[in-house]
């Protein structure tokens, strides 16, 4: 089957562009015996891809950011003959971490979008970074191995780091930042997906159906676009822009029958 028959289902532009490249790498991957990897995919882009591989049936890859759990991930194609160790073996090769070490003036002042906001300032692509975890001391920033060097160098011409240490790092050596959760109570009518979304985003029920039918929301990872998708206990939601939250506990109805849900939202 020729590739743009394969692609023939995929309306956007840029979904095509990005699983064109996923059967390129498919490709050089059987014909040179490689491993081949892709840049940094943000959750819309890894539950795209996941149901594009499902659909070719084509299962020798992992989706791996640098350590578990990861927010962002590289697509990894091995060939089929790889054992897992073998791959492995090959991430040190494929991420590194730049750790950013604050002066003691500095220390606890800059956030997550302090970090990306200067990456993006001096011009390095967003596909090339994967998560940046954040700690009062500073950060580590998940890199692809071939970005490492320029960004290490780049970052330190910022005048909000001029102070600051740097080192690229493995990412064995990662700082894994504490998860901190805040709970949060909500009363929703019905366990429709746009009541949820209408109450964690903090907007009208018009603008959360806007927000599923823009591919903003996923649940356990998946891009979810059906707003009247039912929520189970849980579950983990996570709005683009708003963050990502979890479903605890269904406490109760009020009087007028909606029911209490308590909510766990990462902080």
């Amino acid at each position: 089957m020729q590739k743009q028959e394969i692609l023939s289902d995929y309306k956007k532009q840029e979904d095509k562009i990005l699983l064109a490249q996923v059967l390129d790498k498919i490709k050089f991957c059987k014909q040179r015996e490689k491993i081949e990897y892709t840049d940094f995919l943000d959750m819309y882009q890894i539950s795209l891809v996941k149901s594009f591989m499902k659909k070719i049936q084509f299962e020798s890859y992992i989706l791996f950011g640098g350590y578990e759990n990861a927010e962002r991930n590289i697509l990894i194609i091995y060939p089929e003959k790889y054992s897992i160790n073998m791959i492995e073996k090959n991430y040190p090769k494929i991420i590194k971490a730049i750790r950013i070490n604050l002066s003691d003036e500095e220390k606890g002042k800059y956030s997550h979008r302090n970090y990306l906001g200067g990456i993006v300032k001096l011009g390095i692509k967003r596909e090339k970074v994967g998560d940046i975890l954040v700690s009062d001391d500073g950060a580590d920033i998940l890199v692809k191995e071939e970005t490492a060097g320029t960004l290490k160098q780049q970052l330190g011409t910022l005048t909000r780091f001029e102070n600051s240490n740097f080192a690229i790092i493995e990412i064995q050596d990662i700082r894994k930042t504490e998860i901190k959760v805040e709970e949060l109570k909500i009363i929703v009518p019905s366990l429709r997906l746009d009541n949820f979304v209408s109450d964690l985003a903090k907007t009208s029920r018009s603008k959360a159906v806007q927000i599923i039918d823009s591919e903003r929301v996923f649940i356990n990872g998946q891009n979810e676009m059906k707003a009247s998708k039912q929520i189970k206990l849980g579950d983990i939601i996570t709005i683009r822009g708003k963050g990502r939250f979890v479903i605890k506990e269904f406490s109760g109805t009020t009087r007028s029958g909606r029911m209490v849900i308590i909510i766990e939202k990462y902080v």
